[in-house]
């Protein structure tokens, strides 16, 4: 299992965002780097209160540079039913698999 810390690169990983389009970390980074978080499940209390955060906060972030992704088991469906119902503004990517979460 590899350990990410604050500052230092994550590890390199391609998967499906909420459209179903393929994506790579290095396709997510803002100019300065990526929030990067993992959240259990899409519509669930504590997860939709994390994620409403990065949402109203999103533009603050990018400002800074930065640009915010989550991810979870969820399935791209899933992902696109979360982010229609609470208007998310960043990118959700799937790790059906667990193996990115890991």
């Amino acid at each position: 299992m590899a350990e990410i810390t604050v500052g230092k690169k994550a590890p390199t990983f391609t998967s499906k965002n909420a459209n179903d389009e393929t994506v790579k970390l290095a396709d997510l980074v803002g100019k300065e780097g990526v929030v990067l978080y993992f959240y259990p499940r899409d519509m669930t209390p504590g997860c939709t209160t994390e994620a409403c955060d990065f949402r109203d906060n999103f533009a603050r972030i990018k400002k800074l540079g930065y640009n915010v992704v989550g991810i979870s088991k969820d399935t791209p469906k899933a992902h696109t039913k979360f982010i229609e119902k609470e208007k998310l503004n960043f990118e959700l990517i799937s790790d059906e698999s667990g193996e990115i979460c890991e």
